[in-house]
């Protein structure tokens, strides 16, 4: 006898006590009340022990107290007593009225509370369900919905559960959300059947009934996603057919949750590889452009030069020199900021020196002196700067990207200012320009990388704010981009005046 017939068993024992105690109880009070009140009324008392019974216990045990109410009924309160023989045939009709009514409440008060019953069952499978779903959405990968699968499936049916995912369309034990198995290696075949065949098997079902675990394929829309294992055989239990209805309809659940988990991770791939081939699109197309063209430049100069060495004036050489001196510096600065766009992204470890931020201003302005000439400069730095902890030579890198681009954007005559103050614990460093300012939105998307402003006649990457952006995170600071009441652009910088790390 496993556990199920032996709980059924006491749970019949109990109602069978319970009747019949209630049965005792209303003959007690209908002798005690026998000499004050008419018999007919006295039926009135085992009604209600009736309605009691049918409250507590089945239908067959309800119908059985009501046949014993009405015995009780006749043995004792009916003359003569302590017999069942009556002595008016009238009380027969009363006994038949008594009966009829007393099978009447036993047998609806048994099918409400049945009824009842099924609809708390009914409840608390749709929150179990519920909760199910709300679990198995926040879990992004699918091993993981499984794992949380197997978890609720074991708090809900009180039984070990292990969930197997196939790899290739091949179920094997190695791949399963329990860290020990307690199903033997043979049982792969069961596991497999249960998956190509889109059906349960196994231990308490009708087919290989000597599997250790009842195997439920856990299938969605496209097909199976996985087999979950119910280990009722190592428990010494047999599902019920209420438990068997509501483990197919987890097992539907579960599988339909876990093949949109699959779903939505396949989905969130082809996103991330979309995604990396426009960035590869787009830079593999600003490069070429803005390598074509300084290239270009400096092989027509070079060219021209070989050529025409000779004819040439002295103010034509010194120009063609020039003009390739300054594209290989602007070659330079994009292969430079591609390096360093790639090892920001790889992670880099900051070199973190306490440095005044004057020093870091000067190299930085220094760096770029040639692209400053015959333009306006004004630097407020006030002398009661404390010093920053910071990697002076990337912070470096981002003044001189922010100068260069005040100066790429601004008109000549105008001027470029670079400001900074410190206040509670936090340095702000300002670069300041009189150019055209933002477009509406374009505040936010200048430091996305290859995004490049409007303005006419400007080149480059879009790479330098991107740069600039990620150096300045790497510090635990924050930049960002204002348009300038009068016209104009101002980037802040905000860092830790603390340690960093």
């Amino acid at each position: 006898m496993n556990v199920n017939e032996r709980r059924a068993d006491g749970e019949r024992w109990y109602e069978l006590v319970l009747m019949a105690g209630l049965v005792i109880a209303a003959t007690i009070v209908s002798v005690v009340l026998r000499p004050h009140i008419a018999a007919t009324k006295l039926a009135m008392v085992y009604l209600l022990g009736v309605v009691a019974i049918s409250t507590r216990c089945s239908r067959p045990i309800s119908v059985l107290g009501s046949f014993l109410s009405v015995g009780a009924f006749d043995f004792f309160c009916v003359p003569p007593y302590l017999t069942l023989r009556v002595s008016d045939y009238g009380e027969l009709i009363t006994f038949a009225g008594m009966l009829a009514v007393a099978l009447v409440i036993s047998t609806q008060t048994a099918r409400i509370r049945l009824q009842a019953t099924d609809a708390l069952d009914r409840e608390a499978r749709t929150s179990a369900l519920y909760r199910l779903s709300h679990r198995l959405a926040a879990e992004p990968r699918l091993f993981d919905a499984a794992t949380t699968a197997a978890e609720v499936a074991e708090e809900l049916f009180h039984v070990p559960v292990t969930i197997f995912l196939p790899e290739d369309g091949k179920i094997t034990f190695r791949r399963r959300t329990s860290d020990s198995l307690l199903i033997p290696t043979s049982e792969e075949a069961v596991a497999q059947w249960a998956l190509d065949n889109r059906q349960k098997t196994g231990f308490g079902t009708a087919s290989m009934k000597d599997a250790t675990a009842m195997y439920l394929p856990l299938s969605g829309i496209k097909g199976a996603v996985g087999v979950m294992a119910v280990l009722y055989g190592t428990q010494g239990r047999t599902p019920t057919a209420e438990q068997q209805s509501f483990l197919d309809a987890f097992a539907d659940h579960a599988g339909l949750a876990m093949e949109r988990t699959l779903s939505q991770h396949a989905a969130s791939e082809t996103r991330v590889k979309m995604r990396t081939e426009e960035l590869r699109s787009s830079l593999l197309s600003t490069v070429s452009h803005d390598l074509r063209t300084p290239l270009a430049s400096i092989t027509g100069a070079a060219s021209t030069l070989r050529s025409q060495d000779e004819k040439l004036s002295p103010e034509t050489r010194r120009e063609l020199l020039d003009s390739i001196s300054e594209e290989a510096e602007r070659l330079g600065r994009l292969v430079r900021n591609l390096l360093d766009m790639t090892r920001l992204q790889s992670g880099v470890e900051l070199r973190l020196e306490l440095c005044p931020i004057e020093e870091i201003v000067g190299a930085a302005l220094q760096r770029i002196d040639s692209q400053l000439t015959n333009r306006k400069l004004a630097i407020h730095l006030p002398e009661s700067l404390p010093p920053v902890s910071v990697d002076d030579v990337l912070l470096g890198q981002v003044i001189t990207n922010l100068v260069e681009n005040a100066v790429k954007y601004t008109p000549s005559d105008t001027e470029i200012e670079i400001f900074a103050a410190a206040e509670n614990d936090t340095l702000t460093l300002e670069v300041r320009d009189r150019g055209p300012g933002f477009k509406e939105g374009d505040e936010f998307r200048i430091f996305e990388k290859f995004y490049r402003g409007k303005s006419e006649g400007v080149r480059g990457a879009g790479l330098g704010l991107a740069i600039c952006r990620a150096i300045v995170e790497a510090h635990h600071g924050t930049i960002q981009a204002f348009s300038r009441s009068g016209g104009g652009a101002i980037f802040r910088i905000c860092l830790p005046l603390g340690p960093t790390e």
